[in-house]
């Protein structure tokens, strides 16, 4: 349980946890649109992710994006090969398009499609801005994609610049994941 790497294996869920975990599942689910996680490192954010995705319904799509987020291009691209989309000749318009057609083929296939960016903070001000794009895709008053943004606490210091409190308004669930406390380590252990 101690290695570099997270292994979901070792997943310990106290309280906190438990909240965040179902959180992050019903978030999706009852497409809330924007979610946000955040924790110091070592906190378990990433194996929470995974164990969220693991535990999804079959209704349920998801995407996993590690960065690096040069721009907001490359989160396009690195969507497109999570959703297991090819890139299109073009450029982030083409690529907009395509997402949102897939997005909507996966509404009528009642489907429920879901982006989670682990390490979000390295994200700068303009791509975390250009996101917006991603929340704004809507069909029949449905968010056709549920994003998750995991990061350090820089993450909410990024967001609370002026600059972003468009996104900052959508958040519509936000988890705080803490260390774990003394007396749960020997539990943990």
């Amino acid at each position: 349980p101690f290695n570099v790497t997270s292994d979901p294996r070792f997943f310990y869920s106290n309280r906190l946890y438990q909240e965040a975990f179902t959180g992050l599942r019903w978030g999706i689910k009852l497409r809330q649109g924007l979610i946000v996680m955040t924790g110091e490192s070592g906190t378990g954010k990433t194996t929470l992710l995974k164990m969220v995705t693991k535990k999804f319904e079959s209704s349920t799509r998801a995407a996993l994006v590690l960065g690096p987020y040069p721009d907001f291009s490359a989160v396009l691209q690195l969507m497109l090969i999570e959703f297991g989309l090819p890139k299109p000749p073009g450029g982030q318009f083409t690529m907009m398009r395509q997402l949102r057609s897939y997005l909507t083929e996966e509404l009528q296939k009642n489907q429920i499609v879901s982006v989670l960016f682990d390490e979000a903070q390295e994200m700068d001000v303009r791509t975390l801005k250009e996101l917006k794009l991603l929340l704004d895709l809507e069909a029949d008053d449905e968010k056709l994609l549920q994003v998750v943004l995991v990061g350090s606490p820089e993450l909410e210091t990024k967001l609370a610049d002026p600059e972003l409190r468009s996104i900052k308004q959508r958040v519509a669930l936000w988890c705080r994941l803490a260390p774990l406390q003394s007396c749960e380590v020997a539990a943990y252990i």
